[in-house]
């Protein structure tokens, strides 16, 4: 296979210059065969210059390249080089390109994937065309700022419904025709074909539609009313927000399978994966944040569709401002008013960590030379804090500043493109304050900033000092929240005063107020920076005794976040966090706080942080906790909160006894009875301590035969503690090319287990010379499920680092293999440096 060239930012900025691409018309045939499809472009595009003999390149990555004709001239399919053709001696003036194509279908969530459901023999097809996959479905001038209507006809089996970005109609013999767009991005085009089951409504004129697999349907139908109410609640407030009004001619959600990120904003036909269609309980955080990801891709039907970046570099411009959007929009437009708690404990220490890597960039990076580069920025960085710069810039211009910019730049960029540029000048015109230096400060530099109080006291005064460190020292407003004890409640804290607080960009800042010290001073109380936080003595030892008597949940994940962040710099002991959870999680209401907090206790504390021999005393601690949890829950009045608790004394059992009980009765004593999430979460425990077999597994799948009990049983599978099984699936992983995405992911979470080290020990060495094959040979999505699931993760050893270390210098894996393995190795040097302090 001929070696596929990525597009420069310089190319792009040429071709940019050169061309204006009109219109594409579109034919896919999904009928043609199980790992093929037919793909017809016809080109309508204009060359601007004077100059004759202009060349340049369209791009496409063909099976079979059959047929290109220039302007009625049939060009050499066999110069195809990679994924560029070119087009030489180009004169000025309106030209047409057909190509004609045979595509692959995909396994790995790019391109147009195909996915049969083992449920029950359906098939689908589904588009995801972000950054370059567009040329895996249709011949195209594939960059954002090269935006173009597109008039989109696909031929399908009979039995078959065709969604694409506009209204679809059906001509007769599964040809379906879809309504031209206006000018939107490549990358942007979506197609959804198969037997969808499909829940439709209508609102403020436009149709509304919720699509899924038919072996879904009773799931989807359940939760329809509620998808719905939100999808209207967000639609509507954005129209309070924007002025412009909503650009497209439907809204479509599509839930589909296999699908690798969490949803993709296409214009008219957002595709999600279909896990959020909840076939097992789950808890009302898990609800929320459905409710925020349905908000976030909404925002970007404005900010990211409708108003597209000019390059990648200003990826960021569309995740932080639909992360932010779509927390806000949630609060303000749902039932799930609490959203930035669960972002505080969820969404910031993703972006706390990845600022603290080798990897980390600058939120508007200006060094983006090509799309390989850009695709590693779809991160922490870019979405949590980016999210939270807009969040600080927020409470430092007002919403209604921020919001009148926002409105001058979709007015002045709409159905085009802008850069950073444009976007700070629109904000610039709404307010008096300097936004560029804001940018300067926030978007353009790198890593977190800590901030540490010190008190003293003297005179009836107390005198508060905060010290800036690490980071790039940027400006921050802060609130601080001053506690005292409650008198009535030897748990409880009561909050005295909040004061508002200019941090500058340099210096430390010192505070004088009267009356005693307050027995806990929490810096950035109510999480509208960014920056990391330490205690005083005092507030420390108050946390020790009474965290869980903040009367603010968003205090008290502020708090979580501070001891996680001191965990992870060494400078609090990993055991006294478990302590503090012991001590606290059992009396905590917050559902997010419970999840955050146990979440980060058992993968990064009893999983990494501590050795092996203190690991049998943490989960010990992490069992005992739980267990608490859920004889507080036994009245049936916290059954989210009992949920939560069940799935981690399930994950952290060292013994099989209780567990296998539970599976064998179908039910946890006092609820909730097992349903298909909660039977193989316990059948994979069940296989880390090989307390179960193959027998049994085959049987769990044959009750559950969906596409996620195949899931669940790859998963127990790889988990079993013998070397057959372990050499199974690491063949199934590395060797044999087969797995689909998800069934790749599945079989690397069952693989590495902390108890199993010595048995997969001879696999640490091996993993470095495969993933780095299996990443040139399977593409991107495959390469970042390698380094993220199939890392060693368990393997805290000074030689897992070096191995990883020698193949980052010596084997030349891909870039998306490159960054994980970078990410990866850093994690695991933090954890030597925890285990050591």
């Amino acid at each position: 296979m001929a070696c596929m060239s990525v597009l420069t930012r310089d190319e792009a900025h040429n071709r940019a210059q050169l061309l204006d691409v009109h219109r594409y018309t579109i034919e896919l045939d999904l009928t043609t065969g199980d790992d093929t499809f037919d793909s017809h472009t016809l080109i309508r595009f204009t060359v601007l210059t004077d100059q004759d003999d202009t060349d340049t390149f369209v791009e496409v990555k063909p099976a079979e390249l059959r047929s290109v004709t220039l302007d009625g001239h049939p060009l050499d399919p066999g110069t195809l080089h990679g994924n560029r053709l070119p087009l030489k001696g180009l004169t000025p003036g309106e030209h047409e390109l057909r190509v004609d194509a045979t595509m692959h279908y995909s396994r790995t969530g790019e391109g147009m994937h195909r996915f049969t459901d083992p449920a029950d023999g359906e098939t689908y097809a589904y588009t995801q065309l972000f950054m370059d996959d567009v040329q895996r479905v249709f011949a195209a001038f594939d960059q954002p700022d090269l935006k173009a209507v597109f008039e989109m006809t696909v031929t399908a089996p009979h039995n078959w419904t065709v969604l694409a970005n506009g209204i679809t109609e059906h001509l007769g013999q599964g040809r379906w025709k879809a309504a031209p767009t206006p000018l939107i991005s490549t990358y942007l085009v979506a197609v959804a074909a198969g037997p969808w089951h499909t829940v439709r409504t209508e609102h403020r004129g436009l149709p509304f539609a919720l699509h899924c697999r038919r072996s879904l349907a009773p799931h989807l139908d359940t939760d329809a009313d509620e998808l719905l109410d939100i999808t209207r609640s967000c639609f509507d407030r954005y129209h309070e927000k924007f002025q412009e009004p909503y650009p497209f001619d439907s809204y479509d959600q599509a839930f589909v399978p296999e699908f690798n990120a969490g949803a993709m904003e296409n214009p008219g036909l957002v595709t999600f994966r279909d896990e959020f269609v909840f076939r097992s309980a789950v808890t009302d955080t898990q609800r929320q944040t459905r409710a925020m990801v349905i908000a976030h891709e909404m925002a970007h039907m404005w900010f990211g569709d409708l108003v597209t970046l000019t390059w990648w570099d200003d990826i960021w411009l569309n995740e932080s401002f639909a992360e932010y959007m779509g927390y806000q929009t949630t609060a303000e437009a749902t039932r799930f008013t609490d959203t930035w708690t669960d972002f505080g404990i969820t969404r910031k220490p993703w972006g706390y960590d990845a600022d603290q890597r080798p990897s980390t960039h600058p939120v508007a990076p200006e060094n983006v030379q090509d799309t390989a580069s850009a695709l590693l920025n779809f991160d922490g960085i870019s979405y949590a804090k980016g999210a939270s710069a807009l969040r600080q810039l927020v409470a430092w211009l007002g919403e209604k500043d921020f919001l009148a910019g926002i409105n001058t730049h979709i007015d002045r960029h709409k159905f085009a493109n802008a850069t950073l540029a444009d976007f700070i000048d629109s904000l610039a015109s709404a307010t008096d304050r300097d936004v560029h230096a804001w940018a300067d400060a926030w978007l353009r530099t790198t890593g977190v900033d800590t901030l540490t109080p010190q008190l003293h006291t003297d005179n009836g005064h107390w005198h508060l000092t905060i010290r800036h460190a690490d980071g790039d020292n940027r400006p921050h407003r802060i609130t601080l929240g001053l506690y005292d004890h409650d008198l009535d409640d030897t748990r409880g804290l009561t909050l005295r005063t909040r004061l508002e607080a200019d941090l500058p960009t340099h210096g430390d800042t010192t505070i004088s107020t009267p009356g005693p010290r307050p027995a806990l001073l929490v810096l950035n109380d109510a999480d509208l920076t960014y920056a990391k936080i330490r205690f005083d003595d005092e507030s420390f030892r108050t946390i020790q005794t009474r965290l869980s008597g903040l009367p603010d949940p968003l205090t008290r994940a502020v708090t979580w976040n501070a001891l996680r962040d001191a965990v992870r710099d060494g400078d609090l002991p990993a055991t006294t966090y478990l302590d503090i959870a012991r001590t606290h999680l059992p009396h905590e209401t917050d559902l997010a706080l419970v999840q955050g907090a146990l979440a980060f206790a058992t993968t990064h504390i009893a999983d990494r942080y501590v050795t092996p021999e203190q690991r049998p005393a943490a989960l010990t601690t992490l069992t005992d906790l739980c267990r608490d949890l859920i004889r507080r829950t036994e009245d049936g009045d916290h059954p989210d909160l009992r949920l939560i608790a069940v799935r981690h004394r399930i994950d952290t059992a060292a013994h099989p006894h209780t567990i296998a009980a539970w599976l064998a009765d179908g039910t946890v004593p006092g609820g909730p009875e097992l349903d298909p999430e909660l039977r193989w979460r316990i059948l994979t425990r069940l296989a880390v301590l090989d307390a179960t077999d193959e027998t049994a597994i085959a049987a769990e799948l044959a009750h559950d035969p969906s596409a996620t009990g195949q899931e669940g049983a790859a998963r127990c599978r790889a988990a079993l503690p013998h070397e057959d099984a372990k050499a199974r699936a690491w063949d199934a992983m590395f060797h044999t090319d087969d797995l689909s995405n998800y069934l790749f992911t599945a079989t690397a979470q069952g693989f590495w287990q902390p108890e199993q080290a010595d048995l997969v020990r001879p696999y640490v060495a091996r993993y470095y010379k495969d993933a780095v094959a299996l990443a040139a040979r399977r593409g991107p999505a495959l390469a970042e499920a390698a380094g993220r699931w199939a890392f060693p993760a368990h393997a805290v050893d000074p030689e897992n680092r070096r191995l990883g270390e020698k193949c980052l210098r010596k084997a030349d894996p891909t870039p998306a293999l490159r960054r994980k393995l970078v990410d990866q190795l850093d994690d695991l040097a933090r954890a030597l440096r925890v285990r050591q302090a």
